[in-house]
């Protein structure tokens, strides 16, 4: 809810300081380039002290950072880049969230526990469908203060409950970290992780900036819209690794990238009707979704002595991604008068995905799927 909380209210945020088109996209898109550089030294931090610490240090960073801009203010473009930098190491929580979750349970139902740990995802529907209306009503600077109020109640809430597992992989040294750069799964990993998560989250930071701008929807109405796209996104994420623990995560993302292509064709053509839109969009987050809880079901079985450093590092180019697509949209928009080529870009992206995953799928089933899968299908 904290990483996305800029995008809701760029609307009000570019009306008030005078941001132009590509400024409203980098900024909506700064805490999820954060996020993704923060994911890679969270993965680090939990192999080396643990999930538990690392997520009790990076919380006391979050709030800390919401009440120095509700303080002090937020007044500058500039402003704006440095609450982003801060709001990045909440989009990181995921890198602790998902090896502390993996740890704990066995490869063939590790996509039904990382889908449920990454419906985190959700916290962004929060931000869509408050965070207009509360910016409305009492100003969008004082919302960095009142989302303060839920993050410190997470934050007792974790120190209570979470525990690290007994049998989680002991720390490595800083060259066993870069070993696993060497692989070549690795990197299809990285890159098919920055089109699912990446287009949620892209989408998540967008959506209320381009409902407002392309259909003329108020900032509140187009929060509204986007909560509805992003609560379908996040709400299947452990549907996602349910479906790829029947079916193997293969045939699920197989699946994924061919539905999120054409959706986001679609909507890049051009849809006359909001509703229309929405739609669509809804498709696109539905996908997006289920193939990130896919992701993370195979990552773990072909990772899984390495699940803290390989989280941190999907984690950090599903950042890009979405890193990507927000800022692409903005500066499709500047230079062009329309969303067009980010979203087609982005909808190429997803078949290079997928041409990816069928170039390797009988080779990881022949190979690591047989041998360290077990019972879990890939």
């Amino acid at each position: 809810m904290a990483w996305v909380i800029l995008g809701p209210m760029a609307v009000q945020i570019a009306a008030d300081l005078g941001l132009s088109p590509a400024e409203k996209g980098l900024m909506v898109a700064t805490p999820v380039l954060a996020g993704a550089a923060f994911r890679v030294v969270n993965g680090v931090l939990v192999d080396r002290i643990g999930a538990r610490r690392t997520g009790l240090i990076s919380q006391v960073i979050v709030i800390a950072g919401l009440l120095a801009a509700w303080w002090l203010g937020v007044h500058s473009f500039l402003d704006t880049l440095l609450v982003g930098l801060v709001l990045g190491i909440a989009g990181a929580a995921f890198a602790v969230a998902l090896p502390l979750a993996s740890s704990w349970y066995p490869p063939e139902h590790q996509g039904t526990a990382l889908g449920i740990a990454g419906a985190g995802n959700s916290g962004t529907v929060f931000a869509a469908l408050f965070a207009p209306g509360l910016a409305a009503a009492f100003g969008w600077s004082n919302v960095f203060g009142l989302v303060a109020i839920p993050l410190c109640a997470a934050l007792l809430i974790f120190m209570l409950f979470a525990k690290d597992s007994p049998n989680r992989p002991r720390p490595k040294r800083l060259p066993e970290y870069l070993a696993v750069l060497r692989s070549r799964d690795a990197w299809l990993f990285m890159f098919f992780y920055a089109v699912t998560f990446g287009g949620f989250v892209g989408l998540a930071s967008s959506l209320t900036i381009y409902f407002n701008d392309q259909y003329g929807l108020a900032p509140v109405i187009a929060g509204y819209f986007t909560a509805a796209c992003v609560f379908v996104g996040s709400m299947v994420r452990p549907i996602g690794g349910m479906v790829a623990d029947r079916i193997g995560g293969v045939r699920s993302l197989t699946a994924m990238y061919a539905v999120a292509a054409v959706a986001l064709v679609v909507v890049g053509l051009g849809l006359p009707q909001s509703w229309m839109a929405l739609c669509i969009f809804a498709f696109a987050m539905l996908a997006f979704g289920m193939g990130n809880g896919a992701v993370f079901q195979l990552v773990p079985q072909r990772f899984r002595s390495e699940i803290g450093v390989m989280t941190g590092l999907v984690g950090m180019t599903g950042g890009l991604g979405g890193f990507w697509l927000a800022s692409s949209l903005g500066l499709s928009k500047q230079l062009s008068g329309g969303y067009t080529a980010g979203f087609l870009v982005f909808a190429a992206l997803a078949v290079a995905a997928l041409l990816s995953l069928t170039s390797v799928k009988h080779r990881w089933r022949a190979t690591w799927g047989d041998a360290a899968a077990g019972a879990a299908r890939i």
